[in-house]
């Protein structure tokens, strides 16, 4: 079993400053560097989600290994609604998040809590200490 890291982070843009160095440490004690910055870019867009759509003051980032080597990275906040990818155009500043998310991850998804929602993205690694 592997401890996780977790942090509670104002609902800011600059949070998601914090949320990739979280992520880097995490991956970082695994000994999984070599996805610790897809995994940076991943908390980074779901973080920048949350800010832009979540109602709460306060959003919480976890990173977790729930096996050697699969990771999951959540992002946990206060809406309800779950988040839906769409399609962007070129021209389009913003809306491709999840799209990416969805590009770099092995698996994503929501969970529904009471008070809300995570959104979660795994990577897998390989087998390490």
């Amino acid at each position: 079993m592997h401890p996780g890291y977790s942090e509670t982070l104002p609902r800011e843009p600059e949070s998601a400053v914090t949320a990739r160095r979280l992520v880097r440490v995490a991956f970082a004690a695994w000994r999984l560097e070599e996805l610790a910055e897809v995994a940076a870019l991943i908390a980074s867009e779901l973080v920048t989600n949350a800010v832009k759509h979540a109602p709460s003051n306060y959003i919480r980032v976890t990173v977790t290994r729930p096996e050697a080597t699969r990771v999951r990275i959540g992002v946990v906040d206060k809406s309800k609604r779950r988040p839906v990818p769409r399609e962007s155009s070129a021209e389009d500043e913003s809306g491709r998040g999840l799209a990416l998310v969805a590009a770099l991850a092995e698996d994503w998804g929501t969970d529904p809590l009471p008070w809300g929602k995570r959104v979660w993205a795994e990577l897998h690694g390989k087998e390490s200490g």
